[in-house]
């Protein structure tokens, strides 16, 4: 993911309806806060784009049922539970929509990743804005919120088979992220998450199944572990191990890159919260790590049979560069063919965001529990509208060649997990 890229209003029912709490007022407990404020990404559901693309794929309809569903919760455990449910429920539809399973709900085209992510800020906002009966201290009001952010993505629902006879392939994606500069941006990891997870791809290994899950473009959910709480269990020993992993993001136009070095730095760029970060990657004390934490990790991808095959479309490279300061120095140089010995990350081939970071994170995780598999991270190209479609104050949501594009990237990287699972068991 590297920092790159109006509309119909709604009808002003459902304009009022997204502006209004989306939980009714309850008599609150004795220990219940007011509702807590909004965050940046939930403040930007009510502008119009958000509401267009909520109404044009029929997910309008998750917030405003969930709130209800709240209403009628009489304990934390049962938050808890409806929560869980929920979320697991709107990852699901997601899945189901991009596969072509059941109703569209609307005229977006299916392989649209954008109605998962507005949705869900539309269930993280009712529990935010929620006054329940009983008390629900901020601990517990977060953990309710927590519990919809893992398991509508997918987080906490994979399922990879165990034996001999497939392959084990985990990939994960992103939300759409500089949204402040166009609320229309969709990104095409996630678009392929939700459009891989749960298939079985045929490659010359045999059968392989992939699942997948989606991260949030946000400092502080990484530097609390989301990356290595979900991937562990899977890179453990055990019979549902993963065989390959690739974590997946949006990077440089009209090419993908599988990036042969990461880097443990975190460059400060805003996130989709408005934070920055700026500082070596921090490693949370309660998952296995590699000590002393080292500047580099290195893909094991077999990214010289990945670059060479036809997967598509799109050229891909073996991206060998990094940004370092060398052993001695103090200012940083980049380095075209990878760090030298001991220098100091500032930037992997994937840059020092977080798609960056979760290829960091991924790998060191790998490298720590002993994990000897090919895993590491592809960048796809950046998902552009059409011609005549690019000014965000007055574009279209989607466009026949923005949908062409997302559709291409999904089908190559879908042939390059077919072309690394094969190369690795070759």
């Amino acid at each position: 993911m590297r920092p790159s890229q109006n509309s119909i209003p709604r009808a002003l029912a459902a304009a009022l309806l997204l502006c209004a709490p989306l939980a009714l007022a309850a008599p609150a407990g004795a220990d219940t806060p007011a509702p807590a404020p909004l965050t940046v990404e939930e403040q930007r559901l009510t502008g119009a784009v958000p509401q267009e693309i909520l109404r044009r794929s029929g997910f309008d309809d998750v917030a405003p049922g969930f709130a209800r569903a709240l209403e009628h919760t009489g304990t934390p455990a049962q938050a808890r539970q409806l929560a869980t449910a929920d979320g697991r429920r709107l990852w699901r539809r997601a899945v189901d929509r991009v596969q072509g399973r059941g109703p569209a709900g609307g005229d977006l085209s299916r392989d649209d990743d954008r109605p998962l992510y507005w949705a869900r800020l539309g269930m993280t906002r009712a529990l935010r804005e929620w006054r329940p009966a009983f008390a629900l201290d901020e601990r517990r009001r977060t953990a309710l919120i927590e519990a919809v952010e893992r398991s509508s993505r997918g987080q906490d629902s994979i399922e990879l088979p165990a034996g001999q006879q497939v392959k084990r392939v985990l990939i994960t994606g992103f939300d759409p992220f500089e949204l402040d500069d166009d609320a229309r941006r969709s990104n095409p990891s996630g678009a392929a998450a939700l459009a891989l997870d749960g298939t079985t791809v045929d490659t010359p290994a045999g059968p392989a199944r992939i699942e997948a899950a989606v991260f949030p473009v946000r400092w502080a959910d990484f530097a609390a572990g989301t990356v290595e709480r979900t991937l562990l269990p899977y890179f453990r020993p055990g019979p549902k191990r993963a065989d390959l992993f690739t974590t997946i993001s949006q990077g440089r136009p009209g090419r993908f890159d599988v990036e042969r070095t990461n880097g443990a730095w975190r460059g400060g760029y805003p996130d989709n919260a408005g934070e920055s970060r700026t500082e070596t990657v921090p490693v949370p004390p309660d998952v296995p790590t590699v000590h002393p934490q080292p500047q580099w990790t290195t893909t094991s991808l077999p990214y010289a049979a990945i670059t060479s095959a036809n997967t598509g479309p799109f050229p891909v490279y073996d991206n060998t560069s990094v940004t370092e300061i060398p052993a001695g120095g103090t200012d940083p140089v980049v380095r075209p063919d990878g760090p030298t010995p001991g220098s100091t990350a500032r930037g992997g081939g994937g840059g020092d965001y977080l798609s960056n970071e979760i290829a960091y994170r991924a790998t060191l995780l790998r490298d720590a529990v002993g994990l000897r598999v090919p895993g590491g991270h592809l960048h796809t190209p950046v998902l552009q509208f059409g011609e005549g479609n690019a000014d965000p104050a007055g574009g279209a949501v989607t466009d026949p060649e923005f949908v062409r594009n997302r559709l291409a990237i999904t089908a190559q990287v879908r042939s390059v997990i077919r072309v690394a699972v094969g190369a690795a068991a070759g």
